[in-house]
C-alpha cells in the first residue's frame, strides 16, 4: 500500500545561546547563517540541495525567514515563515517533515531563531485581543492575579495545585533546576554553564509560588537549524551513518478541558501534552518506558515536573518519586534534558524546539561528548507554547551500523536474487525496443526487492527517461516511483502474470511516488503482450 515517506534528520547546527544583547554582530540574519552553515556542514550538502525551508521566529516582521536565509544563498526555494509561541521551532520542524512526507521535496530545512529583549516576556500588541486572554481569565477565577510575570504565575499556580493535590514539595521543583544546571556544565552552547547547590537554587530570589529565579528559563538570543531528508536523498549522499529517523511526531492544541475543568495544571497544557504523547505512542511499537533520553520544555521547573506525568514517564502524582529516585538523570531510568534544558541552556523561542532535536540527534548518533547518554537508542522530544500548541516527537537511529535498513546492503551481490535475471532480460528488451514503447512510458522506476535468499534486500533502478534506457543495481538516480516487492513475486509482476493493481490491493506490492506512472504498467503489459510471452519463456 502507499505509505508516507520516512523522514530523517541528516544535519543539525546551532549557535551558542546568549543573554540578549551581549554578543556583537548577532542580529537574526547573522545568527541564522551561523546555525544553517553548521547544519549544512554536518549534513555535507550545499544550500542548493535544500528544496524548501520552514523558518520559525516569534519577534520580528514578516519575511524575516527570507532575510535570514538570503545570507546563506539565493536559490529561489520556497520559504515558509512560522510563529507558534514557544513551540515555534518544532512547528517549523513538523511542517518540514510534512513537506517531505507529501513527496513535494526530498530535503527540507527547518530553521529557528530569536533576537529577544532582556527581562520577562510581555505582550507587544496592546490594541488588539491578547491570544492568552482566555487562559489568564481562568487563572484569575481560580487564584487571582498576583505580582510577577504572567507566565510565572501560570506555571507557579500549576506547581501549587500539584503540591496540594499530590503532596509534592518545593524541593522537588528545586531538584529539577539543580539537575538541569548541572547538565549544562557539559554543554558549550548553553547560555549558563554554572553548577549550583540545591540550597543556592532554593534561596535564589522568589518569583512566584515555589518557583525561584534559578528555576525559570532566561530570555535568549540564538538560532538552531535541522536538515530533514527522505531515504532516496540519504542513499544518494551516503548519509546512513548519521540519519536519525523521526518515528512519530504529533501536534495538538487546547481542548475544552483546558478551560472547563478550572485546573491550573490543565491551563498550562497538561492535556495537550498528554494527547500528543498518546498519539505518538499509539503509532509506534514502543511505550514511554522504552525511552532512554528526553528533551522536554522546562520553561519553569514546574512544567518539567508536570510533563513527566503528561508524557507517561510516570503515573499521575508520582513525579516527586521519579525525582527523588534519581530516575531523571544519568544513572537512572531516563536522562531528561541532558542539554541543560531551557532553564540553563536558554530559550530563544523560535530556536528552542530545533535545539531539542539537535541534542537528541547527537545523543542517538553517539556524538554528544561529555553529555552522552550511554546506550541511547530511543529519544523523546516535547515542546510547548501556551495559547496553545504542543509537539511531541520520537526519534531513533535510522540505519543500524550505518547500513541501509530499508534498501540494500551494498555488499549483497545481485546474482543471488531471482529479480536480477528479470532485470537483465528487461535491459535487453529495452535495447531492442523496435516498437517505441519506451517513449510512451518515460520515467525512472525504482524496485526495492525484499525477501531474497536469507532475507536479503536488493535495489534496482530502471531509467527509461532518455534514450533506450538503462538498468542499474544499487543505482543512485532518484526514482519517480518506487515499487517494493518480494523476490518471489517479481517474475510474475514483470511478466504480467501478476496484475499491478491486484498486487497493490492484495498488499503484495507497495508503491511510493508518482502513482500515475505506476498505474501505466497495466497498459504497458497490454501493448507488450508478445514480448512479455517471450520474456516469460526465458524465465
Amino acid at each position: 500500500m502507499v505509505g508516507k515517506e520516512s523522514v530523517y534528520v541528516v544535519g543539525v547546527g546551532m549557535t551558542k545561546f546568549e543573554k540578549p544583547g551581549t554578543r556583537d554582530d548577532f542580529d537574526y540574519p547573522q545568527m541564522a547563517r551561523e546555525a544553517v552553515i553548521n547544519a549544512l556542514k554536518d549534513a555535507r550538502v550545499s544550500y542548493d540541495e535544500i528544496k524548501a525551508a520552514c523558518v520559525g521566529y516569534v519577534y520580528g516582521d514578516s519575511t524575516c525567514g527570507q532575510r535570514a536565509l538570503y545570507e546563506v544563498g539565493l536559490s529561489g526555494c520556497p520559504i515558509y515563515n512560522v510563529n507558534n509561541n514557544c513551540s515555534t521551532g518544532s512547528t517549523a520542524l513538523i511542517m518540514a517533515k510534512q513537506l517531505i512526507e507529501s513527496g513535494r521535496a526530498d530535503c527540507v530545512l527547518a530553521l529557528g531563531f530569536e533576537k529577544m529583549e532582556k527581562g520577562s516576556l510581555s505582550s507587544k500588541f496592546l490594541d488588539r485581543t491578547n491570544p492568552m486572554d482566555k487562559h489568564i481569565a481562568i487563572m484569575s477565577e481560580i487564584s487571582g492575579i498576583g505580582d510577577g510575570p504572567i507566565t510565572a504565575q501560570l506555571f507557579g499556580n500549576a506547581a501549587l495545585e500539584h503540591m496540594q493535590k499530590y503532596g509534592t514539595k518545593p524541593e522537588h521543583f528545586a531538584k529539577i533546576a539543580y539537575k538541569n544546571h548541572l547538565h549544562s556544565v557539559n554543554n558549550p552552547n548553553s547560555q549558563f554553564q554554572d553548577k549550583y547547590t540545591l540550597e543556592q537554587i532554593i534561596n535564589s530570589p522568589k518569583v512566584y509560588g515555589p518557583l525561584t529565579k534559578l528555576q525559570c528559563c532566561p530570555t535568549s538570543d540564538g538560532s538552531a537549524a535541522v536538515i530533514l531528508a527522505n531515504e532516496d536523498f540519504i542513499r544518494r549522499h551516503n548519509l546512513y551513518n548519521q540519519a536519525v529517523e523521526i518515528l512519530a511526531m504529533e501536534m495538538t492544541t487546547d481542548t475544552a478541558s483546558t478551560f472547563a475543568e478550572k485546573s491550573c495544571i490543565k491551563l498550562v497544557g497538561y492535556d495537550m501534552t498528554k494527547n500528543a504523547a498518546e498519539k505518538v505512542f499509539a503509532s509506534v511499537p514502543y511505550e514511554p518506558s522504552d525511552v532512554d533520553v528526553v528533551e522536554l520544555h522546562d520553561c519553569f521547573s514546574a512544567n518539567e515536573l508536570i510533563t513527566y506525568e503528561a508524557l507517561g514517564l510516570c503515573l499521575p502524582g508520582q513525579a516527586g518519586q521519579l525525582i527523588d529516585s534519581g530516575n531523571n538523570t544519568y544513572g537512572g531510568k531516563y536522562v531528561i534534558n541532558p542539554s541543560g534544558g531551557l532553564i540553563s541552556k536558554g530559550h530563544p523561542l523560535g530556536a528552542t524546539g530545533l535545539a531539542q532535536c539537535l541534542e537528541l540527534s547527537l545523543q542517538l548518533r553517539g556524538e554528544a561528548g561529555r553529555r552522552q547518554v550511554p546506550g541511547a537508542k530511543l529519544a523523546l522530544q516535547h515542546n510547548i507554547g501556551l495559547g496553545g500548541a504542543v509537539i511531541v516527537a520520537l526519534y531513533k537511529l535510522g540505519f543500524s551500523n550505518g547500513l541501509r535498513r530499508n534498501l540494500v546492503n551494498a555488499t549483497v551481490s545481485p546474482d543471488i536474487f531471482q529479480a536480477n535475471k528479470v532485470f537483465k532480460i528487461f535491459e535487453v528488451a529495452m535495447k531492442d525496443d523496435k516498437d517505441g514503447l519506451i517513449d510512451k512510458f518515460r520515467g525512472v522506476y525504482g524496485f526495492k526487492i525484499i525477501n531474497g535468499p536469507g532475507g536479503a534486500e536488493g535495489y534496482w533502478i530502471i531509467n527509461a527517461k532518455t534514450g533506450q534506457g538503462s538498468v542499474e543495481y544499487n543505482g543512485t538516480t532518484k526514482p519517480d516511483v518506487l515499487f517494493t516487492i518480494s523476490d518471489t513475486d517479481i517474475v510474475d509482476f514483470i511478466s504480467g502474470k501478476l496484475n499491478p493493481q491486484q498486487a497493490f490491493f492484495q498488499g503484495k506490492i507497495k508503491i511510493k511516488g508518482n502513482m500515475g506512472l505506476a498505474m501505466k504498467l497495466p497498459d504497458l503489459q497490454k501493448r507488450a503482450a508478445k514480448k512479455i510471452e517471450l520474456l516469460r519463456a526465458k524465465l
